[in-house]
């Protein structure tokens, strides 16, 4: 067995042994899920009412506003016109009520635009805004539309509401917030592949740091090359990560299994929804269930995993240099700040390019060019690939993204090399570039 092996094996049993690793490896999904359900939960909490006090001496919108409460879990309008606005002022000082809300007594329009006031000591939430100014600006176009003479009635029921229902060009029906599916599966995947080159990067960074502490690396240099070891550090630990994706992958796609099973979907692509599918008392949400479950496997799943695999190796390995190469270079963690913020920020930005470029226009120049730069192209073009991506494109950007790979880890070699026996001094950016030509 070559050297280069017999690291890759330390490395690997190292980290699969590692009691974090089992635990985080079979407790991450459990996690998820239930961070998902408590955020669930909290959502479908209803908040404490507040009361929003209203002076409308015209008697003209408090019927209005006052008709909302039926509809606002949030805010409770309070008629009290009746009182005058001086002690109504006190009261929104005393915080009795959340809000004031003035409206002048008079039914020109052209005034009430702009004279309507929302009186509160803390900034009010925009929500509450525009529900006020929505219900106000209804009823002004009304009374304007009463003093024009035009009939209102006639105008309500001429207006029209369009419901779009969507289908695929093989005539199958399919749903309504599939684009959002997609973002949310891409930038999942985009995320995590972040995650595991900052999570994994680190380790090896830590134990390169750990063993240049102990003095241990001095033993194993005087039978290994520097370059061997750091590649040897390097596909160990993916390797570690490669088989905690697929334990996830499969604890995953055994939750969809068993989610198609309960709610009744024939997946796979002879698939099609019957009545017999649904009881009479479910028929329109489990069909909706059923549909939104059946187009989760319509997706190109396949692709989409065998891409998070060759994305996360190769943005891996790419940045996986970089932190083995700062390693080398500090004595201690603290020292390895400084170079790590060059290597955080294309990540960063790798995710905001996603998340306001990518879910816009998976197709366009930016979310194209940049699922080509490797520095980025892990993270961006697994954001693209739910939504199709030509084959060619995949194909020239693994290209690069592991070519880049084979170049940068020669230089980051260099600085390992050189750095891996350097003790006792805290090295800057001029002093890498001197070790690269030393190394030369």
């Amino acid at each position: 067995m070559s050297i280069i092996s017999l690291i890759i094996k330390r490395e690997f049993i190292s980290k699969v042994r590692n009691k974090s690793f089992i635990v985080m490896t079979f407790l991450s999904p459990l996690l998820f899920v239930g961070i998902t359900v408590f955020i669930s939960y909290l959502s479908s909490m209803k908040s404490d009412t507040k009361q929003i006090a209203i002076h409308d001496p015209s008697g003209v919108f408090v019927k209005e506003l006052v008709a909302q409460n039926q509809e606002e879990a949030e805010y409770k309008y309070v008629d009290l016109t009746p009182i005058p606005v001086e002690y109504l002022r006190d009261s929104i000082a005393n915080q009795s009520y959340e809000g004031l809300l003035l409206i002048p007594n008079t039914t020109d329009a052209t005034s009430l635009e702009t004279k309507i006031q929302l009186i509160a000591n803390t900034s009010p939430s925009i929500a509450l805004i525009e529900k006020v100014q929505n219900v106000i600006g209804k009823k002004i176009t009304q009374l304007n539309l009463e003093k024009a003479h035009l009939d209102t009635l006639a105008i309500k029921k001429a207006q029209s509401t369009v419901v779009l229902s969507l289908a695929k060009s093989s005539g199958e029906e399919t749903i309504k917030g599939l684009n959002e599916i997609k973002i949310f599966i891409g930038g999942a995947f985009g995320y995590l592949v972040m995650m595991f080159i900052i999570m994994y990067g680190n380790m090896v960074m830590r134990s390169v740091i750990e063993e240049k502490t102990n003095r241990i690396i001095e033993i194993i240099i005087s039978s290994v090359k520097p370059f061997q070891l750091m590649i040897g550090k390097i596909i160990g630990t993916s390797l570690a990560g490669i088989l905690q994706f697929m334990i996830w992958a499969v604890i995953g796609l055994s939750i969809m299994t068993f989610a198609s099973y309960f709610f009744g979907v024939n997946v796979g692509p002879t698939a099609r929804l019957t009545p017999e599918m649904m009881t009479a008392e479910q028929s329109q949400m489990m069909t909706t269930v059923q549909m939104y479950i059946k187009e989760l496997w319509n997706l190109p799943i396949a692709s989409i995993l065998l891409g998070f695999i060759v994305y996360f190796i190769g943005g891996y390995f790419l940045y996986s240099s970089f932190y083995a190469a700062i390693g080398a270079a500090v004595d201690n963690q603290t020292d390895s700040q400084q170079f790590l913020l060059p290597i955080i920020i294309p990540l960063m930005l790798s995710v905001y390019i996603g998340f306001f470029s990518v879910v816009h226009d998976p197709q366009g120049t930016i979310a194209v060019v940049f699922s080509m730069i490797p520095l980025t192209s892990p993270i961006v073009m697994l954001m693209r690939i739910p939504f199709g991506v030509p084959l060619w494109q995949i194909v020239v950007s693994v290209s690069i993204l592991f070519g880049t790979f084979f170049g940068v880890v020669w230089f980051a070699a260099k600085i390992y090399r050189v750095g891996i026996l350097m003790y006792g001094k805290k090295p800057s950016w001029k002093e890498l570039y001197r070790w690269l030509k030393y190394a030369g």
